[in-house]
């Protein structure tokens, strides 16, 4: 049988309160992973599920699936830490040489993950950052919001990308050597871009079809949210700024 490309692929998915979600989220990361084996991509993987503090009955339905499959791990976290902690602890959990961190609402067709392995493969890529093609379906102030947002991004710090906050992001494990993660808002997304950057690591970005939040409720665009993406932002933009490359290409 021929060697893997990948040895192993950690896949984590932030979780808050996505009971009518989770069950889904879990058949589709299976799938999408066993297919990667059967096509020679990956030779093991594990997925992790980061409940943050949920109310619902997420903690314990995940409990019930990590117990039925040894591939599932679940964190739980005491205090509710919002997503920049829930992607922190994911990324700090994972034991494979790939990781992947999305969303449990599966914004994109799984079976793009085949795609984003062999663009980390062929471009040699660090890390590979999906983009929205068409974001007509999550409304017209998100997508405006999300228009100035990465304009900021590039005037702050340099760093021009198409959808930076984009919940895809398909990374070496190795960049985390110097990758040092801070913020505990929605700023992370940026962060993690910006950071992998600056050090010298190299991002592909393709584009993938976009499905909207049908089940639950999506926070990411609500006033309290955006402020303080925008604090952290400003309380990071000198530390951030003054990074130089640590990795020659």
């Amino acid at each position: 049988m021929a060697t893997a490309h990948f040895e192993r692929l950690s896949l984590f998915f932030p979780m808050w309160n996505e009971e009518e979600y989770i069950g889904r989220t879990l058949e589709a990361a299976r799938e999408a992973c066993a297919t990667l084996q059967s096509t020679g991509e990956i030779a093991d993987f594990e997925i992790i599920i980061v409940d943050d503090a949920s109310t619902d009955s997420t903690g314990r339905l995940a409990d019930e699936f990590a117990a039925a499959d040894p591939r599932v791990k679940v964190v739980h976290h005491p205090k509710n830490r919002k997503l920049g902690g829930s992607i922190k602890t994911g990324f700090a959990t994972a034991t494979g040489d790939l990781v992947l961190y999305t969303d449990a609402d599966l914004p994109f067709d799984m079976d793009e993950l085949q795609k984003a392995c062999r663009l980390m493969r062929h471009y040699e890529a660090d890390v590979v950052s999906a983009y929205r093609l068409d974001r007509t379906g999550e409304g017209y102030v998100r997508t405006v919001y999300s228009f100035f947002y990465n304009a900021l991004v590039r005037i702050f710090f340099g760093v021009k990308m198409r959808d930076i906050n984009f919940a895809f992001k398909l990374c070496r494990r190795r960049i985390f050597e110097h990758v040092k993660l801070e913020s505990e808002g929605s700023f992370i997304d940026a962060e993690l871009v910006i950071r992998a950057r600056k050090f010298g690591y190299h991002i592909v970005q393709f584009g993938v079809d976009y499905f909207p939040r049908t089940r639950g409720v999506s926070t990411l665009s609500s006033p309290s949210v955006i402020v303080k993406i925008l604090r952290e932002m400003w309380q990071l933009r000198g530390e951030l700024r003054a990074i130089e490359p640590a990795v020659r290409r």
